[in-house]
């Protein structure tokens, strides 16, 4: 008998596994890489940063996706200086986390095109909601489009992806196509 280890997903022993850890890190680094692609917003702070988020949490887990996605909306509010102040995009992440894990479970006991919009309209209507006691009404209405556009194209990158990487048997839990 080796003693080598395997990283199979087949036998799932908790998230820190270093095979989960290793996706989220490469996750992780793609939404940085998506924090860097700016919507124009009046904050600086919409990007395509949310998009791996959304993927790791259908494929793969709620948590992962979850991660994930706080983890790229800070990577966002740090490339643009954290300009509503930190407090506020912490709260801003774990609303993010929030959506990723709702997005999950859509897609996986619902359906995909319900997950996307669900998923659009909390991140475009809900979460500029904490703009309020910032920047008052005004900041909220100002933040909805920017918010609507990217939360679209980020869903949409992410079940593309999605169903890529289904199709390629590299998914926990694929994205079926029929439903």
């Amino acid at each position: 008998m080796s003693d080598t280890p395997t990283f199979s997903s087949s036998t799932p022993r908790g998230l820190l596994t270093p095979r989960r850890l290793a996706r989220m890190a490469i996750l992780i680094a793609l939404s940085g890489v998506g924090a860097l692609v700016k919507i124009p917003s009046p904050t600086g702070t919409v990007g395509l940063d949310s998009a791996p988020g959304f993927l790791a949490a259908a494929i793969f887990s709620p948590a992962e996706g979850a991660i994930v996605a706080a983890l790229g909306h800070l990577l966002t509010a740090a490339t643009a200086g954290f300009s509503l102040g930190v407090v506020i995009h912490l709260i801003v992440a774990a609303m993010m986390a929030g959506f990723a894990w709702v997005f999950a479970f859509l897609v996986r006991r619902v359906q995909v095109v319900v997950a996307v919009v669900v998923t659009v309209l909390l991140n475009g209507l809900a979460a500029p909601l904490v703009m309020i006691p910032v920047a008052g009404w005004g900041g909220y209405l100002a933040m909805i489009v920017p918010l609507l556009v990217s939360s679209a194209a980020n869903a949409a990158v992410a079940v593309g992806a999605g169903y890529a990487l289904s199709a390629a048997g590299l998914a926990d839990h694929p994205i079926s196509r029929r439903r």
